[in-house]
């Protein structure tokens, strides 16, 4: 029987071969990592402790997922939501709050307030009687009408209703009146700014009324003849608006239904009609019609009767 020698195998030829081969085996289980099947025994971590395998330690954050690249060291944390790229706020700073301060302009002065008296207040209440807001005989006295005038003019303008007349209520008013006369000052007369005509009152002969400015305006072929005061109905008995024509007239005519004096009435509308109201000329606009188109001028509406015709246009707009 022949003997073979286990020697021959080991030769020198045979080492450099195996110990390629040992080597290429632990380089596979080097780059295998935490993908290989776990052996008994305990493993060794890559911070050299015994303990569980590297696959259970993957429970922790990745260098990539805590922000870290291998070999540089812990990353700076991402800037949070709090720390605004905005600059600091006036009160971080100490700065003081200067657009605050600008956007607040300061309050307009004050001319003329409740308690006041002499020419300028005589005249403001003069103004506001040529725009229908001061119904009273100008006295040069800042009392409660004037207060409640001012008021009225200020509201209706979109101005603070203070019913004190400050620079920019007085600046309002004269860009829209007139320069008083003597008589307007002295109460006798009020010179209304002519009213802004109505399309319809452009051609013939029309008793055009504004129920905006309050003013009724005989014109004769787009000419303005003449413009008086008038009142309206309440909200209960209103006026009628839109275009009409005259179809009585009737010089001392008293109403059947009220059983009071419609002097100089020029109908337009069923019952309704332009006349002369002694109430009126007592009460201002304190009061109201039944839907009729008041006339507190007597020498006015006189005249107006007397050169409408039949059948002459009456517009009634705002």
């Amino acid at each position: 029987m022949k003997i073979v020698q286990k020697t021959a195998v080991w030769g020198p030829r045979t080492r450099p071969v195996i110990h390629r081969a040992l080597a290429a085996v632990a380089v596979l289980a080097v780059t295998a990592g935490c993908s290989g099947p776990t052996v008994d025994g305990p493993t060794v971590r890559t911070d050299g402790k015994p303990g569980r395998s590297s696959a259970a330690s993957g429970a922790g954050p990745s260098p990539s997922s805590a922000g870290m690249t291998p070999g540089s060291g812990p990353s700076q944390p991402a800037p949070s939501e709090s720390a605004s790229s905005e600059p600091a706020s006036s009160e971080s700073s100490g700065a003081p709050p200067e657009a605050d301060a600008e956007s607040s302009p300061p309050p307009a002065a004050v001319l003329m307030s409740r308690g006041a008296h002499g020419k300028q207040v005589r005249e403001l209440q003069a103004r506001l009687a040529q725009i229908g807001w001061f119904d009273d005989t100008p006295s040069g006295v800042y009392g409660k009408l004037t207060v409640a005038a001012v008021k009225g003019f200020q509201g209706k303008r979109g101005l603070p209703t203070t019913g004190d007349t400050d620079t920019v209520t007085w600046r309002r008013l004269l860009s829209m009146t007139t320069e008083p006369t003597g008589a307007e000052l002295r109460g006798k007369a009020v010179n209304k700014p002519v009213a802004k005509l109505d399309p319809r009152c452009l051609d013939g002969r029309v008793m055009c009324v504004s129920k905006t400015t309050r003013t009724l305006s005989w014109v004769v072929d787009g000419r303005v003849r003449s413009t008086m005061d008038v009142r309206f109905g309440s909200q209960y008995t209103p006026t009628r608006e839109g275009s009409f024509s005259v179809f009585l007239k009737s010089r001392d005519h008293v109403s059947t239904l009220y059983d009071t004096p419609m002097p100089y009435a020029l109908f337009f509308s069923g019952g309704q009609a332009v006349h002369y109201s002694a109430d009126f000329a007592a009460q201002g606009y304190n009061g109201a019609s039944h839907g009729c188109v008041n006339v507190r001028d007597r020498a006015a509406v006189a005249a107006l009767f007397s050169e409408v015709r039949k059948g002459d246009k009456v517009v009634i707009h705002w």
